[in-house]
């Protein structure tokens, strides 16, 4: 029997990126898309797609489980926090129903960017220090501010001074403020994978950001990040796949974020062989995981395209 994937946010570069690992390496899937709107491509990477409220609706959590009943769905993968946030505790929406997400304990820890400084402390991880604004004025300038939940590079902004903080604490009240950890051009973005046995493999890339996204990495090494990694794996319970956020000191590697989902390097990094998308499903079918060797200084890089259509089957009257 064909085995039916549910995609969320599918008008998303991240989701988009996923249906086309599936359809690469597993045609033999079911594909459903949803998101909030049509106005984008998504529907081109599924064999089915539906509008669905946001996640921040009232009728949202129904609305996916009419979609579970209709499609009979087999697996569900949330590919934003909002979603993430209000799917769960996972096995109680539909029960019997697969999830591919992080698991619990990342998804708690990662959804939150004040409590992912917590947790990463609990485990004996140094972190830059962090603070909510509305505990009063950075503890130090320069710094940075940026929303407390939610996750993507754009809506973070370099603090100077008093100036700077009267200005944008009224416009992001719930936001924190960061340590600035510099030098810039060395943030790397590590995709790390736990599976179920408890091995861990991390994928470490100096990047460049494009729009927000990744528009260019390359592969690097380096233990103590990797180390870092598989600490946060183990002592986080991590299931499947997470994206940890640093940039190398002088002081060594220094996280600023987790992301508990699969993140924008997600196709870039399936081209050389870091399949995590795939390890995941394979695990849910009872399969075993073997890593790959990756060799460092492989440069990945994000490229564009673009489609014409006529009209998009949104999957009216659910």
């Amino acid at each position: 029997m064909t085995k039916v994937i549910l995609i969320t946010g599918i008008g998303g570069d991240i989701a988009q990126g996923v249906a086309t690992i599936f359809r690469e390496k597993r045609p033999d899937l079911c594909l459903v898309g949803v998101d909030i709107h049509a106005q984008h491509g998504g529907h081109l990477f599924v064999d089915r797609f539906a509008l669905v409220p946001g996640a921040d609706s009232p009728k949202y959590l129904d609305a996916i489980k009419a979609i579970v009943r209709k499609y009979s769905i087999d697996v569900v993968i949330p590919m934003s926090e909002p979603e993430l946030a209000v799917t769960r505790p996972f096995s109680e929406l539909v029960p019997g129903m697969q999830w591919i997400t992080s698991g619990e304990r990342v998804v708690g820890a990662g959804l939150d960017k004040f409590e992912t400084m917590r947790a990463l402390s609990g485990l004996g991880i140094p972190v830059p220090w962090t603070k909510p604004v509305s505990e009063g004025r950075p503890v130090a300038y320069p710094c940075i501010l940026k929303n407390r939940l939610g996750s993507g590079s754009r809506a973070v902004f370099t603090v100077a001074g008093g100036e700077d903080v009267d200005y944008l604490v009224k416009r992001y009240p719930g936001a924190i403020y960061q340590e600035l950890l510099e030098p810039a051009d060395r943030e790397v973005t590590c995709a790390v994978y736990r599976t179920r046995t408890g091995a861990v493999a991390s994928l470490l890339m100096l990047r460049r950001l494009t729009g927000g996204f990744t528009g260019w990495a390359k592969v690097i090494k380096d233990d103590e990040t990797s180390r870092m990694c598989e600490i946060i794996a183990q002592g986080l319970d991590l299931r499947g796949s997470m994206n940890v956020q640093l940039r190398l000191t002088d002081k060594g590697p220094r996280i600023f974020e987790i992301n508990p989902r699969f993140s924008s390097t997600v196709l870039m990094r399936h081209r050389i062989g870091f399949s995590d998308v795939l390890w995941a499903l394979d695990e849910i079918e009872g399969k075993s995981i073997v890593f790959p060797e990756i060799p460092q200084g492989r440069i990945l890089v994000r490229v564009q395209g673009a489609s014409a259509i006529e009209s998009v089957d949104t999957g009216a009257g659910i």
